[in-house]
């Protein structure tokens, strides 16, 4: 009889644990994904009545020790598209997309660079860890006008966010990265 019940008992923990692994996966798989702007109505509120050409680059790797030399950061990828925006003839920008991981979960920024090379304007697309890691939008516009230089960090010349310290530190990364890249593509020698 004893034993009868200490295989009940095993049995039924095994059978709650299995139960709540199932129902944390379903939470996980069936949560939506937070797209929060499409790139075609991102790029056509930042810059309304463009050309817009789409680029693929194939970065070489000569290229990509550049890019995380410049920025401190790993490259995940030797493949990357930009959008090129003309306004008049002119250059009016250059918007590059970065996905990358906040905590488990990933955030999509899109960074547009002037063509002077500093940031123009930085926007979450989507985000999908939960709402309350994600900063105000205020905190992306210390963002604009930025270059690449050393106070480009968290803590130095960007704000930490109390509750969104990862979301801070990954998109602060994102932006060194993108403007990295954009230099080395643009074989820009200074900010």
């Amino acid at each position: 009889m004893q034993r009868s019940a200490t295989s009940f008992r095993a049995r039924r923990g095994r059978g709650l644990a299995t139960a709540a692994i199932l129902t944390a996966l379903v939470a996980v798989a069936s949560s939506p994904a937070r797209t929060l702007i499409t790139v075609d109505e991102a790029l056509d509120l930042a810059f309304p009545g463009c050309r817009v050409q789409r680029e693929t680059v194939y970065l070489t790797k000569a290229q990509l020790t550049a890019i995380t030399d410049l920025s401190g950061e790993p490259v995940a990828s030797a493949l990357t598209s930009r959008y090129v925006i003309q306004r008049d003839g002119a250059l009016a920008g250059t918007v590059y997309l970065d996905t990358h991981l906040v905590r488990t979960l990933e955030e999509t920024v899109m960074v547009v660079v002037r063509p002077d090379g500093s940031v123009g304007r930085v926007e979450v697309l989507a985000f999908r860890e939960p709402p309350d890691y994600l900063p105000r939008d205020g905190w992306y516009r210390q963002f604009d006008g930025r270059a690449l230089d050393d106070d480009l960090r968290l803590n130095r010349g960007v704000r930490a966010v109390t509750g969104a310290t990862l979301t801070a530190r990954a998109t602060t990364s994102a932006v060194r990265r993108v403007l990295a890249l954009h230099r080395t593509l643009e074989k820009r020698d200074t900010p």
